[in-house]
Formats: structure tokens, C-alpha cells, sequence
């Protein structure tokens, strides 16, 4: 069977080809993300190879093969070789041709359709949050304005400092609230984007984190070191990742105890906000604290939404907000002992296509 590599890799679905005696002759791009392998390892290789427990894989592969017909299998838990089980749909094409006959075969991860529908709904919910929060400020700042002239003035006609002292109060806490105001509204600045590297955020950010820390958090890094260069906004997105890594640092029992691991990884055939990338920048933010409470799980990134008694609820919500302004979002998985944040990024926005 040929294949134009050109077209597999434009593709978004994990494809391979096997030949009759089940060996794998092509592999795009969207397959060796998915199955966490490469086309140099597969190239030849059985299909039995690709995973950690082929027998349920390689039954449909046979059955496909023996009937010469198209089978398809949904939500079929696939084992890689890393331990990950990954759930899929499986569509097994036979193609038949004079002297030969193969398999092509088509992979989605059906995880991957979950998230793109929540993180489509979840924006959509934003959205709406944040019109709300907007008009709320408008609200809010305009007699808080008000409030803190009208104690400015006071002050001038009372007879001691001690009365003034009053008003001092009333000016601080109006001040205090109007920046609450202004950082529940987030990021307003344009973006200064620059063609920079992304390690360089995070060594700038592990860097600050040890120095707050004293030196007690275990900062481990997992680097790709292939990643290109790419445009974003480094101020900003020093603020995303610092606002992640100092909630890892702050959840934790101790410092002592806190371990938080920054990993960078290409992700390509990505899909962000209904957007499919052709490559995207994956960082991922690990801690070994006590994980998120599971009942403010589904709305960690909204404004307010805390699991620390003297915590704002505006740290993650903000780092949310700094993603979008990139066409990037940030997800998470937390179970107790691990917390994974992980932040996507556009890196090739010339390649874009709708989803």
C-alpha cells in the first residue's frame, strides 16, 4: 500500500499501515504521539510491539485481515509501553491490491474527544463568568472611588490624627478592594510577544521558587531540548507558571516535602479550542502534594474557587486567562499524591486549521 507521508501527517487521527504479515509500514505523526513511540522504532516491526499487552489488539488486526472487511471497535483500552492505557476508537480498513494486501488502520483517542468537548465548554462558561465579572467591576469600582474621595476629604477637616486615622483605614481598604477588582478581571494589557525560549520561563520561575523556598522544594526538570523557539509573552507567561508552581509549594504539608517537577514535551495533531496545531509547546507542572478536593475539581479556574482557607482563588483563574490570551489552555489531573497542570501552547500558528 503507498502512502504520501505529506497527507498522514496532516492528519489529526493516529494512522498506520500494516502489511499482510502485520508488520507496520507507515506511521503518522498524530500515531506516535498517540502511542508514545516513533516511526524508527515501529518501521518493520509486528504490530505486537507497539503495546505492553497486544492480545485483544491483535485479535481485531487478525479478524480484519481474515474477513477482508472493515471492522471498528469502540472504547478499546490499548496498554503502551510506558504504562499508560489509553481508550480508543479502532477502525480496521483491509486494502487489497494485486499482489499484496494490508491493513490501515485508524486510531482516535476517545479522551482526547472528552477534552476537546469539555475545554469547548468550559471557555463558553468563562466567557459568560467573565462578562458577568466585568460588569460587576464597573459596579463595584465606581462607588469605591466615591468612598475613598469622600474619606480623603474628611480627613482634611478633622481636628487630630488620631480621628484621621479612621480615615486612613477606609482609604486602604477601598484601595485593597479595587485591586481585588482589577486582578478578578485579570490580564488587560495587549500582549508583548517575542520569538523566545520557553525553558528559559521555566528556569527563570524554578529559580524564584527556590529563593522564596529557601532552598526546601525539590524542583526536578524533564526538558525537551528539540523544542524551537516560539512567540509569547515572557512576562506573562513567568506569571502563569509562577502562579501554578507557588500553589504546588503552598498545598503542600511542608517545603521540605514538596516535590514539583517541570516538564516541556512537543505535542503535534493538537486540538485548542476547536483549533487543530500542527505543534504545540506541552509544559507540564507535577507535585506530590494532597491533590485538589474533588467537589471544586471542575471549577478550579474560576475566580474565587479555592481549597485554602486563606487562599483568594485568583492565582489559577489568572494563569487561565494569560493561556487564552495565547490560544493556549491549561487542564488538570490531581489525585492524591500527584497534581498535574499542564499548559498548551500554540507554537506553528501558520499551520493552523479548524478542527
Amino acid at each position: 500500500m503507498k502512502n504520501d507521508p505529506g497527507i498522514l501527517d496532516s492528519m489529526s487521527t493516529s494512522v498506520l499501515a500494516l502489511n499482510g504479515a502485520l508488520q507496520v509500514t507507515a506511521l503518522n505523526s498524530a500515531g506516535e504521539a498517540l502511542l508514545e513511540t516513533s516511526k524508527a522504532r515501529c518501521i518493520g516491526q509486528h504490530a505486537s510491539v507497539l503495546l505492553l499487552e497486544p492480545s485483544e489488539w491483535l485479535e481485531h488486526l487478525q479478524q480484519a485481515a481474515a474477513s477482508k472487511t472493515t471492522r471498528a471497535s469502540r472504547s478499546l483500552t490499548l496498554c503502551l509501553h510506558s504504562g499508560h492505557k489509553i481508550l480508543v476508537d479502532l477502525v480496521i480498513t483491509p486494502v487489497t491490491e494485486e499482489t499484496s494486501s494490508s491493513l490501515l488502520v485508524e486510531l482516535t483517542a476517545v479522551d482526547r474527544l472528552l477534552r476537546i468537548s469539555r475545554v469547548g465548554n468550559y471557555h463558553h462558561t468563562q466567557e459568560t463568568s467573565r462578562a458577568v465579572i466585568r460588569g460587576l467591576a464597573h459596579e463595584i469600582k465606581n462607588p469605591l472611588g466615591g468612598l475613598r474621595g469622600a474619606a480623603q476629604l474628611l480627613a482634611r477637616e478633622l481636628p487630630n490624627e488620631e480621628l484621621a486615622e479612621y480615615t486612613h483605614v477606609i482609604i486602604r481598604e477601598a484601595d485593597r478592594l479595587r485591586d481585588l477588582v482589577d486582578r478578578l478581571l485579570g490580564p488587560t494589557r495587549e500582549l508583548n510577544k517575542q520569538n523566545l525560549n520557553i525553558h528559559e520561563v521555566l528556569e527563570h520561575v524554578r529559580n524564584l521558587i527556590t529563593a522564596e523556598s529557601e532552598n526546601r522544594v525539590m524542583i526536578l526538570r524533564d526538558y525537551d531540548p528539540s523544542l524551537p523557539e516560539f512567540e509569547f509573552d515572557r512576562a506573562q507567561l513567568i506569571q502563569l507558571v509562577l502562579n501554578i508552581m507557588r500553589n504546588a509549594m503552598q498545598a503542600a504539608e511542608s517545603l521540605q516535602a514538596c516535590e514539583i517537577t517541570l516538564r516541556s514535551r512537543a505535542q503535534r495533531q493538537f486540538t485548542i479550542s476547536g483549533t487543530l496545531h500542527r505543534l504545540v509547546c506541552g509544559i507540564e507542572v507535577i507535585d506530590n502534594g494532597p491533590g485538589i478536593a474533588p467537589d471544586i475539581m471542575p471549577s478550579i479556574f474560576a475566580p474565587m474557587v479555592t481549597g485554602r482557607a486563606h487562599g483568594t482563588g485568583l492565582g489559577l483563574s489568572i494563569a487561565q486567562s494569560i493561556a487564552h490570551m495565547h490560544d493556549g489552555t491549561i487542564e488538570c489531573d490531581s489525585r492524591p499524591g500527584e497534581t498535574r497542570f499542564t499548559l498548551y501552547l500554540p507554537m506553528d500558528k501558520t499551520h493552523e486549521q479548524p478542527n
